[in-house]
């Protein structure tokens, strides 16, 4: 798909990017090129710390550019013969996601899901705190949020029920994840991969996606130890904007 449609739109501290509003075609669906890789998409569910399904989430759907996929497939293939595989939290994430969580941090009266995401941060410093940004580079197709689970676990369903995320795994909302020391977009410092006050394991398993994705051609965040990107990834400048939805052979 040709590359039209570009829009400018402010980034913040005066800066400006382009938003393409149509998907190209190196865009691929990370399930059909992954088979065994196992996905839950939470911005399409209400297990989030918006509390409901994000704006441009279709369906629960992880496209990636095909430089990321073939980057990813190489991780997947080491992890398989230790009884692993990769599970993916969000992958491509739409600029109208983006500006839903921006629109959600503005409204400080809803807090629903702060038991769970961000116990201990004022929703009004959210922005402050780097916790919530006016764009993403998941808007840019070649960032992932992922984790190791073993293969063919099963996903636990969620109940409604909040428990704090950084937590003790076994205190917090149920994941099929081996334990990294917090779950899923916690908003904490617990969350950092160097952060130290973690188990032992917790600790191995961070060294041991960090280790595989960078060898993948990864870049880990330093604030999140489930986020990275490709490092050369095909279009680091531009934002896209179409909906989250499996993309068709």
């Amino acid at each position: 798909m040709m590359m039209c449609m570009l829009a400018s739109a402010s980034a913040g501290a005066g800066q400006d990017f382009k938003v393409e509003r149509r998907r190209p075609d190196n865009f691929v669906d990370v399930a059909r090129a992954i088979p065994k890789m196992q996905f839950d998409i939470r911005y399409y569910s209400a297990h989030n710390f918006v509390g409901r399904r994000v704006h441009g989430y279709e369906q629960a759907a992880c496209l990636l550019t095909g430089p990321a996929v073939a980057a990813l497939k190489k991780v997947e293939d080491q992890l398989l013969p230790m009884g692993l595989t990769l599970k993916a939290y969000d992958c491509y994430r739409p600029q109208s996601a983006v500006d839903d969580f921006v629109s959600w941090a503005a409204d400080t009266q809803d807090n629903r899901m702060q038991a769970e995401f961000y116990p201990s941060v004022r929703k009004d410093r959210l922005f402050e705190q780097g916790y919530i940004a006016a764009h993403s580079g998941h808007s840019r197709g070649s960032t992932i949020d992922l984790t190791l689970v073993p293969v063919n676990s099963v996903i636990p369903g969620f109940d409604g029920r909040l428990a704090d995320c950084a937590a003790p795994q076994e205190k917090r909302v149920p994941d099929n994840s081996l334990d990294f020391g917090t779950g899923f977009d916690c908003f904490s410092p617990a969350s950092h991969p160097d952060y130290q006050a973690i188990s032992a394991q917790a600790k191995a398993n961070r060294r041991l996606l960090q280790s595989l994705m960078g060898s993948a051609g990864f870049v880990p965040l330093e604030t999140e130890w489930w986020h990275f990107t490709l490092k050369n990834e095909p279009y680091p400048d531009t934002y896209f904007d179409f909906p989250v939805r499996p993309v068709s052979p």
